[in-house]
């Protein structure tokens, strides 16, 4: 096993280099992350854009809130709010367009739960004749291609597109084990790094929904991580998270049992939920999808099998949503974990946003 997880980390170094694994380089030859500009350049000044939404006890984005309804919290310290805008649905001509990209994983869901996905995403896209209530996207995710439709308000267009677009079968499978798991993790991560870059260039609030059940944790007791080895991953959530905030994407999770993914563990990754601080101790486990969606302020979806009302239930989001910047301080050390926190100031209200950052000198 513990060969297997040093090949895993060698696998997961390539992800950060995607032309690097066709090269069949050695371990010992893979760059430092240093050496790899971030997906999203860190800003020189220091401030942080959160996109929050604010539901009420029945889980309705709540609109009409002003700034001083907002508390901001950086590691438990108050932080000014240096701006503060208000967005409601796409009457907002204040804020550039949000949209919709819906991901349908066919690499890491078995193929009679791709199929499952299928139909409930037609579904949803067939909802109101067709008329969906933001632009939205669909990427079908393989082990061979994942191209991305053009954004469009008409379910129609898109239901037309799924159809053309055929999933087929996996060359990388379950039964493959650890290895086939490892790959499963490159590929995926990949592909998730791309569209980072791609949405990054783009204005306004991005909506990702991603069917299926995710890459594996690879993350367990029998599972040792070299301090090189930690090191490396360590850098990698860096940049990914920060990545994320960057280009205001919202991460969430749809992973219906009858799918076929449910298994024991399924909540396995709520212990990896707090943001990791330092490199020892991260664990694979850091960048579970499910991590990444709860940290980003979105949704894990993994206990209906209403897969139309589970992207509805994402896409309310966009009714109402607010803005906020702030300075965050000076780091006293490279790639400094911050928690955040937003606190409103009226009962029964509670705010959903990224739940940390990382600060640099």
């Amino acid at each position: 096993m513990r060969a297997s997880s040093q090949i895993f980390i060698a696998l997961f170094c390539w992800f950060s280099f995607p032309g690097f694994a066709q090269q069949g380089a050695s371990p010992a030859q893979v760059p430092t992350l240093a050496e790899r500009p971030p997906a999203v350049a860190l800003p020189a000044e220091r401030r942080i854009t959160l996109d929050v939404v604010v539901t009420d006890h029945s889980g309705n984005p709540v609109p009409g809130l002003q700034q001083q309804d907002f508390t901001l919290l950086d590691d438990k310290q108050p932080r000014t709010i240096s701006s503060f805008r208000a967005s409601y649905g796409t009457r907002q001509a204040a804020d550039p367009p949000i949209q919709a990209i819906v991901l349908v994983d066919a690499i890491n869901t078995p193929f009679r739960g791709v199929a499952f996905e299928r139909e409930g995403l037609g579904t949803f896209l067939h909802h109101d004749g067709g008329e969906l209530p933001l632009p939205t996207s669909l990427i079908i995710l393989t082990d061979k291609d994942g191209g991305q439709t053009a954004s469009t308000q008409d379910g129609n267009i898109l239901v037309d597109s799924l159809d053309s677009q055929q999933s087929g079968l996996r060359t990388i499978t379950r039964s493959q084990g650890f290895y086939g798991g490892m790959e499963r993790f490159q590929i995926s991560l990949e592909a998730l790094d791309r569209f980072i870059s791609s949405e990054a260039t783009q204005p306004g609030r991005k909506l990702l929904i991603w069917l299926g059940p995710g890459w594996p944790l690879l993350s367990g007791p029998n599972v040792q991580l070299s301090a090189k080895d930690q090191d490396r991953l360590f850098q990698n959530v860096v940049r990914l998270s920060t990545a994320l905030r960057e280009a205001r994407i919202t991460l969430y999770n749809v992973n219906p049992p009858g799918m076929g993914n449910s298994f024991a563990g399924e909540f396995y990754y709520e212990g990896f939920l707090k943001g990791v601080g330092s490199a020892h101790k991260v664990q694979n486990g850091n960048l579970a999808l499910q991590v990444l969606a709860a940290q980003s302020g979105g949704q894990v979806l993994n206990t209906s099998n209403d897969i139309a009302d589970s992207i509805a239930r994402c896409l309310v989001d966009q009714k109402a949503f607010y803005t906020l910047t702030f300075d965050s301080p000076a780091a006293e050390y490279p790639n400094e974990y911050h928690s955040l926190q937003v606190k409103i100031g009226r009962p029964h209200l509670t705010a959903r946003t990224r739940t940390g950052y990382y600060a640099q000198p």
